[in-house]
């Protein structure tokens, strides 16, 4: 880790964006409509915005600050994305982070390995790792979780000739427990499925993504997303993002770079009680942020997000989100 000396407080960062399923009407939670998609990878091109290789991840975040960049994923290798999606990015060169779910490959609506062999020959796509089972694995014992990826990362090796650096945690759920174990099984990086963009103060096994859907991926949603830039922090706690019903609501603090620029004016949501509302935020110290989440997080998600304006309509984004358990 670098000293903040050496971090580029303006720097563009890197937005990284999740798909699932491509016209597949029927599950609008996971979907987007080709149509749609067709000009979302317009807004990206007439933006400027560069599709980053997976291979040049970690170099785009220390190189290049001043350019606008960002990485395509797709989880769970769902046939929609084959047939519909792949041969547009296949035509357009755009690279690209497919995960996928061994235990699924080749089932109905999924896609199969020779088709999976298909795209991973080519230079410009990387096959992820998204476990085996694609089970809740977060609310299970350390030794099931293990089982389960050491089984998918045995089948990468049988079916690609190796495993994946990339992880993709299942319903972008994590405990620390679950992301060291994903560190010691040999990964570099893990995605989840909280919103904010990448840079390089960023927890390289807790990296943002925004998940764009049929809500969430209408087009001026998108072109707003794509004026995100990175929120810089030094940390944030509670540091597990596996929440106990007895710390539920928790009591959360970001601790900024003394260098961020009119971080009082920053802004902060959360989905407490299951319902969205502007949060009570105070500075404890001048650089240490202290979000008041008054009502526990209900369901299986306790999300927050915060942001702060900039100049020509960009925004500053930084995403929590904790998994709750019903324990």
């Amino acid at each position: 880790m670098y000293s903040s000396s050496n971090y580029d407080f303006n720097d563009f960062g890197l937005i990284s964006i999740m798909y699932h399923r491509f016209n597949e009407t029927k599950y609008p939670s996971t979907n987007i409509q080709l149509e749609v998609f067709k000009e979302q990878l317009k807004i990206i091109e007439d933006e400027g915005i560069k599709f980053i290789h997976p291979k040049e991840f970690e170099q785009s975040l220390v190189e290049k600050k001043k350019e606008r960049k960002i990485l395509f994923t797709v989880d769970d290798g769902l046939l929609s994305f084959y047939k519909n999606a792949w041969p547009i990015l296949k035509q357009k060169q755009i690279p690209f982070i497919l995960f996928v779910n061994t235990r699924e490959v080749g089932a109905f609506n999924y896609m199969n390995w020779d088709q999976i062999r298909e795209l991973y020959k080519e230079d410009f796509v990387e096959i992820g790792n998204h476990s085996h089972s694609h089970e809740y694995l977060v609310d299970e014992s350390r030794e099931v979780i293990e089982s389960d990826i050491l089984k998918s990362i045995k089948i990468f090796e049988e079916k690609l000739g190796k495993n994946s650096d990339f992880f993709s945690y299942p319903f972008g759920e994590y405990s620390s427990e679950f992301k060291n174990l994903i560190k010691s099984l040999g990964f570099k990086y893990a995605f989840g499925q909280h919103s904010g963009v990448i840079d390089e103060t960023k927890d390289k096994f807790e990296l943002p993504r925004f998940p764009i859907n049929e809500k969430y991926g209408e087009i001026k949603r998108f072109k707003t997303l794509m004026k995100t830039l990175p929120l810089k922090f030094e940390s944030i706690t509670p540091e597990d993002k596996y929440l106990v019903q007895s710390k539920n609501p928790p009591v959360v603090k970001i601790k900024f770079f003394e260098e961020t620029k009119n971080i009082n004016q920053i802004n902060c949501f959360s989905n407490e009680g299951n319902k969205w509302r502007n949060s009570k935020v105070s500075f404890t110290e001048k650089n240490i942020l202290e979000i008041y989440i008054a009502e526990k997080f209900i369901g299986e998600r306790g999300r927050i997000n915060c942001s702060l304006k900039e100049r020509n309509n960009f925004w500053r984004w930084l995403g929590i989100q904790y998994v709750v358990s019903d324990k």
